[in-house]
């Protein structure tokens, strides 16, 4: 029998009996291999499907089906208002981290223009979206991976973004002595190396490095605040996002380290994601 779109979705859909969008998985995968919308495959459901067709299809869906996250497969991922390219180079952006981006903007309005420091960028997700948002400010988006930063200036590129200048570094440890920032933004790595969660889901195939942060998780949240006050211009403000069940822990840091002002935000489920302070 000839595989045509319609009962090629069909057996893929079976296949993914894991994900709990297995249909919507299936389309986005074949509408990505054929590099046509979604649309196309209900407007053709009869077309015949050549062998290599099947055969690249078929090597997605068995990715997939063994776990990998559908953003590296397609190797996109929609955040803010970008279209960001992402690879296991990079963590995949979520939508609880645009309400550090929210928050960010929030604080100041678009004129004068400001600096602001992105700690971590990966995929330049948060820099890129503040830069979009605030295009006289200047924005500074740091990774101590080179491969990180490598997707995060294409991405810059294909957003068209001229804002940002990326720096190698872990954390403030390379960046010029004189930069001070009105504003310091980071979804650091805030998971505990024994958390079963890290053996689930997407994680599983995102780099260790920009997930893990110590025994409590904590690890990289106390270097940028031991560090932050030194990079801050006078009354600018450090954002960072932590894990849901952290909150408490980053508030009491933020005030052994006497930053003032402080103030948590929630996420669209109800958990504290952002802790915000002055110094």
């Amino acid at each position: 029998m000839s595989q045509t779109i319609h009962n090629t979705l069909q057996h893929a859909t079976a296949q993914l009996t894991s994900s709990d969008s297995a249909r919507l998985d299936a389309e986005l995968l074949l509408a990505h291999m054929l590099q046509q919308p979604r649309e196309y495959l209900h407007t053709w459901p009869e077309l015949v499907l050549t062998p290599a067709q099947l055969d690249e299809f078929t090597t997605l869906i068995y990715k997939r089906r063994d776990g990998w996250p559908i953003a590296y497969l397609l190797g996109h991922q929609a955040f803010w208002s970008l279209d960001l390219r992402v690879t296991p180079a990079t963590l995949i952006p979520r939508p609880d981290t645009e309400l550090l981006v929210e928050t960010a903007l929030q604080l100041f309005p678009a004129q004068p223009p400001r600096t602001v420091i992105d700690l971590g960028t990966g995929s330049g997700a948060i820099a890129l979206a503040i830069a979009k948002e605030r295009p006289h400010w200047q924005v500074h988006a740091v990774d101590t991976s080179s491969g990180a930063l490598d997707v995060a200036r294409d991405n810059a590129q294909r957003n068209q973004i001229t804002n940002v200048t990326f720096h190698h570094s872990h954390w403030f440890g390379s960046l010029p002595a004189e930069l001070r920032a009105d504003l310091i933004v980071s979804n650091p790595p805030y998971i505990a190396d024994a958390d079963p969660h890290l053996s689930q889901g997407d994680v599983r195939f995102e780099p260790v490095s920009a997930l893990v942060a110590g025994a409590d998780g904590l690890t990289a949240i106390r270097e940028i605040l031991a560090a932050a006050a030194q990079h801050l211009s006078p009354h600018g403000w450090l954002l960072l996002e932590h894990g849901y069940d952290q909150s408490a822990e980053v508030h009491s840091l933020f005030t052994g380290w006497h930053f003032q002002q402080i103030h948590q935000h929630t996420d669209l489920a109800g958990h504290i994601r952002v802790t915000a302070g002055h110094a």
